[in-house]
């Protein structure tokens, strides 16, 4: 009777230490993560420096749009066709796209894994041990000539343990690989954004260049001819050898504008190949003209206070410095003691046979405290490291933040001084082919000399060319205006899905 209450009263113990330990649960150590506050600056550039997108003199004009909201395919308000295509081949085939899937499931499967802490852990045991010693337990009693007895025991059954979360460590390590997986989302988007961005820039890369060998192929077109205008003049007697030579030079001067040229154009080609996954010997970009887009006449800008919820690039800094601050909890809650819990159903016996035998059942309940008293202090050295850890990923935050603003006043201000250039190159263009017509009508009447006429038709052609890189860098600008607004990847449910905060994040980009 001593012995069964002995034993009750050890079943009751080891209850009472469960229970008072889950009763304990829910005490979570550590700083609770505050997202930083929006910034208070209501716009990008000082007051009254907004950019003017209205060049005049018969080009179009852009304007921004504040109150606009940012389609996820951005790039079909330059309503190009191919440029849709290459763009969605982009996103289907980019090895960079499909590593960023990959690293975002092995993050939300390490959540799954930090989330088993919660419950218990059950496992199964099996044994078969042969053992020579007393075994009063199991009714053996030794001889007095064979000494202890040599036995056979067998034993199976399930095991559970279980740490109560007393402390919020298992919290906080959730939290933490929660917030990894996070950044890791909006790492996706930033990849699916560069991969977009890029991808329209070397089109657009591709189309400028081309634009520019087409003026400097009339360019090579009109030294020819002028070249053997001056030939016939110098076969009649009618010019010195040195006309000639002065022709001949501006015709090689200007050949020699061509190879670089045409340097660019392949580049472009063969980068836009490698964003869609292709190497450059299996795919051909299309034969991109600036005639086959359309300059988008309003350019979505976002507030700054929604920007910050928007950005890829700043929320991937947000939600490392999530991560950042669960650390801080984790390395807090190590500091204090861990209840491990644990129960076992066996049953032993010396024979198989006699395994599922009611006799045979042993059971265990046992309860523990393990608190940490001296460790050299390493556990408050690793606290002081969570929270300088927090601490530069708050830096790197702020630094994200300002250099995404930074970015964004760039963009608006190249985008008001791109208009500018381009209405002083379309008047230079226009001023000079007045000046053509007016030297080649004097030419044929014998009142210039061929030199005249070779500087009129030189500048014409430069004007030309510096026309064309003038449009070319309006339609790059406002897609890189929309890559730094971040595109409306938010939109994309794809992108999307499971994030946090997403319409806070939507709501705050079409306020």
């Amino acid at each position: 009777m001593k012995q069964i209450a002995a034993r009750g009263s050890g079943r009751k113990g080891a209850f009472a230490l469960a229970i008072g330990a889950v009763f304990l649960a829910g005490c979570t150590i550590g700083p609770d993560f505050t997202p930083p506050p929006p910034p208070t600056v209501k716009g990008y550039v000082p007051a009254g420096e907004t950019p003017d997108l209205a060049p005049g003199g018969g080009e179009p004009s852009q304007r921004l749009a504040p109150a606009q909201a940012i389609p996820a395919e951005w790039w079909r308000m330059f309503r190009s066709p191919a440029l849709d295509r290459v763009v969605r081949e982009a996103i289907a085939s980019s090895p960079t796209l499909e590593a960023a899937k990959a690293t975002l499931a092995q993050a939300r499967q390490a959540v799954a894994q930090a989330r088993g802490g919660f419950f218990p852990q059950l496992d199964f045991t099996a044994a078969a041990e042969r053992q020579q010693g007393p075994a009063f337990a199991l009714g053996l009693l030794p001889s007095a000539r064979q000494g202890l007895p040599v036995f056979n025991l067998y034993s199976l059954g399930p095991t559970v343990s279980y740490s109560p979360d007393v402390f919020g460590l298992t919290a906080r390590r959730v939290e933490e690989q929660q917030a990894l997986a996070e950044n890791q989302g909006y790492q996706l988007a930033a990849a699916h954004l560069a991969i977009t961005g890029n991808a329209v820039a070397q089109a657009l890369a591709i189309a400028a260049a081309r634009r520019q060998i087409g003026a400097v192929r009339g360019i090579v077109a009109d030294d020819e001819k002028t070249l053997a205008l001056v030939q016939d003049k110098f076969a009649a007697g009618r010019v010195g050898r040195n006309d000639v030579l002065t022709a001949e030079t501006q015709l090689a001067n200007d050949r020699a504008l061509l190879p670089p040229l045409d340097q660019q154009l392949a580049a472009a080609q063969d980068a836009l190949a490698v964003l869609v996954g292709k190497s450059p010997m299996e795919w051909g970009a299309p034969a991109f003209d600036l005639a086959d887009f359309a300059l988008p006449p309003a350019l979505p800008v976002s507030l700054p206070s929604a920007l910050v919820r928007q950005r890829p690039d700043i929320l991937a800094a947000q939600a490392q410095l999530h991560a950042a601050s669960a650390a801080i909890g984790v390395a807090t809650a190590q500091m204090y003691p861990n209840f491990p819990l644990s129960a076992s159903v066996d049953t032993a016996a010396l024979a198989t046979t006699s395994l599922f035998d009611q006799s045979s059942l042993v059971w265990t309940l046992a309860g523990g405290l393990t608190a940490p008293i001296f460790h050299g202090g390493a556990l408050e050295a690793q606290k002081r490291a969570a929270v300088d850890g927090f601490r530069a990923s708050l830096a790197t935050y702020r630094q994200t933040v300002l250099q995404a603003f930074g970015q964004v006043a760039d963009t608006m201000r190249a985008l008001g001084h791109d208009a500018q250039l381009a209405a002083a190159e379309r008047h230079a263009l226009d001023a000079a082919n007045d000046a053509l017509d007016l030297q080649r009508v004097s030419y044929a009447a014998g009142k210039v000399d061929v030199l005249r006429l070779v500087d009129a038709e030189r500048s014409a052609q430069q004007a030309r060319l510096g026309y064309a890189r003038a449009q070319a860098q309006r339609y790059l600008d406002s897609a890189q205006l929309m890559v730094a607004m971040g595109g409306g990847w938010w939109n994309d449910p794809a992108l999307c899905s499971g994030c946090r905060g997403k319409d806070a994040r939507m709501e705050g980009a079409e306020k």
